[in-house]
């Protein structure tokens, strides 16, 4: 039988495996199957001798079962099978755990004494003697018949798959061998002149070498053109994308002299920063354009991005149309209207009638503000996702507002743009984005980036307090608290967690105890534990506090958080809640607890909380990660520079793309697998240079049936969902 790529998996291997496969990779197909590429290769020739074997590192050997036995566990249920393995040199201990006896009886036979195979694992040591934690293993045919080809097929480079423990990585690779042989002909999303001129494989070849290649120099020309067809196919995808933005009809939002913008601009009591500028008119020129606006505006937190979507739906109203401004947090949605309506004034937010709607308003609250939207009255929305809701309708929606992309997807972008025809759409992130990213994940978009900041900032200073070394820092960066207050400032305290559950210990001598260590690795502090250990501390204990955190009432959230605004409260313990958005010039400090627990992104989101006005900012990180972990690194890269830009860099290095795009997090079938966006830059500038040339020439890629048909089935709406999901 001929497999095809949209061959099922229940045709190609069996129902019962395909169930399996699906289980484990959502894969459906033999195209999903061979999509699922191998993450390194073992050379069996190179092998590391068991003796010399790196303790914590994952490593693969070619060895023989010496002894196995099965036996039930004494203190729990469950059975476990030992087995000892060796290569001449040295001896590796392996232990598999099984729910019952039968099932470590199983493995005991098939890993009997005189078998040989390729073995993986963790390496770790313990009483002297070598052992892999969490150990994979394919065994050799022991048909001597087949002597020849075990040989050849031990000195062939092993690939080692992503597996499960319902599909292990031997498993896999023995489907794979039995796919590959009957596999047929494979579309090519290579037009055949690019292909000679990159020097690239066929589709099929780079397939085959990828999963079976015969040496270590087969491996990389494979990779190479199969990180080139995911290049290729997503940036087609997203130019197609913007292209069928831009053959809708959009109404057209010219500003008129005299109108709202131009009022608007009057009361203006600044002058705007030369990038509000540039990118105002960018805006403005979009929105009087022949197609819909499709803009992301990048910018540092306080640059000025909400005065800019402010400006474009002043725009907007002038012509009767509305603008929905969605926000991913109820504190943020809330915070927005405020914001909005302050900058309107007493003149111009009667005639805009700014409104929220989010999904935690009363009842009768929301029936009262949708029929405002409905009938027209509101030309600006506020919410949440309750505006992407069935009954959330509005009389001419005109531009819609994404505010911080990268906690919606495409696909609730798109919802949100279908209550009207065709509106104009603009997109705001705080959070930097290098520029292969934003070409990856935001390819669709006109980008514009505001880098200057309103003039007026005291600015912030950040430090590091490293608990490891230093213990008695704690109490110190309380201290410093209560001294900020004194001067008449207030003070952010951000927690990863809302209850640990865990007790606080220690002496009540004014210093704050640390919670104790527990066996499983966790945040110390949750905004619970430290409001009780606030209370001890002698200063502190006596200043106006309070707690917000996410699982609050929506009306609970926004009245602490407008107390806090009216300087009412001196120190409020939050999660990050309060991580976008919340706007408190008075608000000097902010310290971030168990600091090593967040993002690069987030730790510099938190820190633009303050310093917002003309006060003083202080960003306090406070971890006990230890000194030179990856962990340690994160923060200290944090407190070493205010360019979140320069941060987005950093944090792509430290943490890797699959974790800043979403990819690995997202649970569906993300397209980028080979790709790497930083290390792959070039190669995606170029991949988006060729989509331009063949949809310039063929937009409906008509002479690109290959290419269209591979983008039809690895690009899908989701796989565009999780890559926005930053």
């Amino acid at each position: 039988m001929v497999f095809t790529l949209d061959t099922r998996l229940a045709d190609a291997v069996g129902s019962a495996v395909a169930k399996k496969l699906e289980r484990a990779f959502e894969m459906q197909t033999v195209g999903d199957m061979l999509a699922h590429y191998p993450r390194r290769y073992a050379d069996p020739a190179e092998l590391t001798p068991i003796r010399d074997l790196p303790i914590g590192e994952t490593v693969t050997i070619v060895a023989e079962v010496l002894s196995s036995s099965a036996r039930s566990m004494r203190n729990r249920s469950g059975a476990m099978t030992d087995v000892i393995i060796g290569d001449g040199q040295g001896r590796v201990s392996l232990t598999f755990f099984a729910k019952g006896i039968k099932q470590a009886e199983w493995r005991r036979d098939q890993l009997r004494p005189g078998r040989r195979g390729v073995f993986s694992g963790k390496v770790g040591s313990f009483n002297d003697v070598t052992q892999f934690s969490h150990p994979q293993y394919e065994l050799f045919d022991d048909d001597e018949d087949r002597r020849t080809q075990v040989e050849e097929r031990a000195h062939r480079p092993i690939p080692i798959y992503p597996a499960t423990s319902a599909v292990e990585s031997g498993q896999f690779r023995e489907l794979v061998e039995i796919l590959l042989p009957q596999l047929g002909e494979v579309p090519d999303p290579l037009p055949e002149s690019v292909r000679t001129a990159e020097g690239l494989l066929d589709a099929r070849t780079a397939l085959i070498q990828v999963h079976r290649p015969e040496t270590k120099t087969d491996v990389d020309p494979a990779v190479r053109t199969l990180r080139m067809h995911e290049a290729l196919v997503l940036q087609t995808a997203l130019l197609q994308q913007r292209a069928e933005v831009r053959a809708l009809t959009a109404t057209p939002r010219t500003a008129k002299p005299g109108g709202l913008l131009e009022r608007f601009d009057a009361t203006l009591p600044y002058t705007l920063t030369p990038d509000q500028q540039s990118v105002g008119a960018q805006v403005q020129a979009d929105l009087t354009g022949a197609w819909p606006m499709n803009r992301l505006v990048q910018g540092e937190v306080g640059s000025g991005k909400t005065l800019v979507a402010l400006r474009a739906m002043l725009q907007v109203a002038e012509s009767g149309g509305q603008s929905a401004l969605i926000a991913p947090t109820e504190v943020l949605a809330a915070q927005h209207l405020r914001s909005i309506t302050k900058m309107l004034g007493p003149q111009l937010a009667p005639e805009l009638m700014p409104t929220l709607l989010t999904g935690q308003m009363s009842a009768p609250e929301r029936r009262k503000a949708a029929l405002r939207v409905a009938a027209g009255q509101a030309l600006i929305v506020v919410g949440t996702h309750a505006l992407l809701g069935e009954k959330t309708t509005f009389a001419e929606l005109g531009l819609v507002v994404v505010d911080e992309q990268h906690r919606f997807g495409v696909e609730q972008r798109e919802a949100l743009r279908a209550k009207g025809s065709s509106p104009h759409a603009l997109v705001l992130t705080a959070t930097p984005i290098p520029r292969t990213v934003a070409m990856t994940v935001f390819g669709d978009l006109d980008t514009s980036v505001i880098r200057t900041m309103p003039a007026g900032r005291a600015g912030i200073e950040s430090f590091v307090a490293p608990l490891a070394e230093h213990p008695e820092w704690f109490r110190r960066v309380w201290d410093r608290a209560a001294e900020e207050v004194a001067q008449g400032r207030q003070v952010f305290a951000v927690c990863a967690a809302i209850d640990t559950t865990k007790k606080n210990s220690g002496e009540d001598d004014g210093a704050l105890p640390l919670p104790e260590e527990e066996g499983a690795a966790g945040p110390r502090w949750g905004v619970v534990q430290l409001d009780q250990a606030l209370a001890t501390h002698p200063t502190v204990g006596q200043l106006r506090r309070a707690v917000l955190h996410g699982k609050m009432p929506s009306d609970e959230k926004d009245a602490v958080m407008q107390a806090f605004a009216r300087g009412e409260i001196d120190v409020l313990i939050a999660t990050t809640v309060i991580e976008v958005g919340v706007d408190v010039p008075n608000a000097s400090t902010m310290i971030v607890l168990d600091a090593d627990r967040f993002g690069v992104s987030q730790l510099h989101q938190l820190r633009g909380r303050v310093g917002r006005g003309s006060v003083p900012g202080l960003c306090l990180l406070v971890t006990e990660a230890e000194e030179g972990t990856l962990a340690r690194e994160r923060v200290e890269a944090v407190a070493a520079t205010l360019d979140g830009f320069a941060l987005a860099e950093v944090d792509l290095e430290l943490r890797g793309e699959g974790d800043v795009l979403g990819a690995t997090q997202s649970g569906v079938r993300s397209s980028l697998r080979l790709l790497r966006v930083v290390k792959d830059s070039k190669l995606i500038a170029r991949a988006r240079e060729l989509a331009e040339h063949i949809l310039e020439n063929d937009p409906e890629l008509s002479q690109h049936p290959d290419l269209r048909d591979v983008i039809a089935r690895r690009v899908t709406d989701d796989d565009r969902a999780a890559l926005a999901k930053n």
